[in-house]
């Protein structure tokens, strides 16, 4: 089930959330826990049970190491959590991947192939296998207790607003608030319904009318496109990509204000970043503090000189690049965007007047993102090579007229959000005390934008968000 359907918007979440304004605050987990559960095995009933089973392994494991008295038998428990929790991840994300890749090596020394029967990528797992690891790593360091109850646990685990692609909600920044009776205040939930709505309209309306636009231009003839034809297709990817995965991120902290939770922020306005540095400071911000937090500091840091530093930022986004997918194309993004925070490190670009770099860092993003978008090497390469061509011909989507006007509208609509106008009118609408007439007028215009999006979800075919497949 994904949130941009109609069986969600127009069953799931109106029954979820009547059931959980009626029932008394003490049993609002348990609706929450049940819904999350007939939520995750709804899309992937073959792995629920996989999920509940892990989830409810790691609690238990993560008990023991709490008790443990002696240091070593503490980091054993600790360790044996890490491989519960990662383990998974490993065995279900990069097993094909690793199999292939030694079936290839085999294959070019003529020796013999290892028979191997696919394995399917449960959704969601690379988020809440991340969520396992900060309660298991937060406990070890004392930063929290572990939970009291198993319910709370699973819970935090597998909470169906972030459970499929985040925000990374640490277990240090919401113990208290699931273990808590919480107060539902109708003004906040009305705040959190409108970001809700403002993330869907961000997916229905804008990422997939210009992600339809990309299909067509990707799904043409790479090596006849034009210059301007390939930077109109990476632009246009780069704002599907980033109203796809905010719009998640907004409706899944709408539907936490909404039942009572305060979920982090993930996105900053990233593109008007000035180097790549404080672009990854602004994007997918949850993940950007896990790998600081969780692998980085571990590494060492910055605390080994400057040549061990280096290091470290490098195999943290190679290995960041290799979470978002087991495909070549992730594991060149994350080295690309490791080399580029190297360089800025060693010229100190990051300290410069940032008004000149913000352009130049634009198109270093534009050129990750192809990197990212294309999973075929050598077309990935072909495509780079059209962007710098020189061949100004006509524009190749020219054939295709229909998709011109719907692009152009999504693509300024993308342009004003991200300037600065855009996100003084965000931040007023998420954050704003409103008053009582203040509610009636975003109401209404939140329930009309409901009501375009309802209008094209029911014109277009099914479009998962982007970052499922993560």
């Amino acid at each position: 089930m994904v949130f941009s359907s109609h069986i969600f918007l127009l069953y799931f979440l109106p029954l979820f959330l009547l059931l959980y304004f009626l029932v008394p605050a003490r049993w609002r987990n348990g609706v929450l826990l049940v819904a999350s559960i007939v939520f995750y095995a709804w899309g992937a009933p073959d792995f629920v049970l996989i999920l509940l089973a892990s989830t409810v392994a790691n609690y238990y494991v993560v008990r023991w190491m709490h008790r443990a008295a002696r240091p070593g038998m503490k980091r054993m428990w600790c360790a044996l959590a890490i491989v519960l929790c990662l383990g998974l991840l490993a065995y279900f994300k990069y097993a094909n991947f690793f199999v292939e890749n030694v079936n290839a090596l085999l294959a070019a020394f003529g020796l013999g192939t290892m028979a191997w029967t696919k394995v399917l990528l449960p959704i969601g797992i690379s988020f809440f296998s991340f969520q396992s690891v900060t309660y298991v790593v937060d406990v070890y360091r004392g930063v929290n207790k572990p939970m009291g109850r198993l319910t709370d646990y699973v819970l935090y685990i597998i909470m169906f607003p972030q459970l499929i692609a985040g925000p990374i909600v640490r277990y240090t920044e919401i113990a208290d608030q699931i273990t808590a009776q919480r107060r539902l205040r109708w003004g906040e939930c009305l705040q959190g319904f409108y970001r809700f709505v403002i993330g869907l309209s961000k997916k229905v309306l804008v990422a997939d009318v210009i992600g339809r636009t990309v299909d067509v231009a990707l799904g043409g003839d790479i090596a006849a496109m034009d210059m301007g034809t390939a930077w109109v297709t990476i632009i246009a990817y780069t704002m599907q990509l980033y109203f796809d995965f905010s719009g998640y991120s907004d409706m899944a902290i709408g539907l936490g204000r909404m039942m009572g939770f305060r979920f982090p922020e993930n996105f900053d306005n990233p593109y008007t970043s000035a180097s790549i540095s404080e672009f990854w400071r602004r994007w997918h911000i949850t993940l950007g503090a896990f790998m600081r937090n969780y692998l980085y500091i571990p590494l060492g840091g910055n605390r080994r000189g400057r040549g061990r530093t280096y290091l470290n930022l490098w195999l943290v986004f190679l290995l960041s690049g290799l979470w978002h997918g087991a495909s070549w194309n992730f594991v060149l993004w994350g080295a690309y965007h490791g080399c580029f925070l190297v360089l800025e490190r060693l010229l100190g670009i990051d300290k410069q007047h940032r008004g000149w770099r913000i352009a130049p860092t634009f198109v270093i993003l534009l050129v990750g993102w192809a990197i990212f978008r294309i999973e075929d090497l050598p077309t990935c390469w072909l495509f780079v090579k059209r962007l710098f061509s020189f061949d100004l011909g006509g524009f190749a989507l020219a054939e295709h007229p229909q998709y011109y006007v719907t692009l152009l509208v999504a693509l300024a609509f993308a342009f004003v959000t991200l300037l600065p106008v855009g996100k003084r009118v965000e931040r007023w609408v998420f954050y704003t005390q409103y008053n009582g007439r203040q509610h009636v007028a975003v109401w209404v215009v939140a329930c009309l934008m409901l009501f375009f999006c309802l209008g094209a979800l029911t014109a277009t075919d099914f479009s998962p968000f982007i970052y499922f497949r993560f």
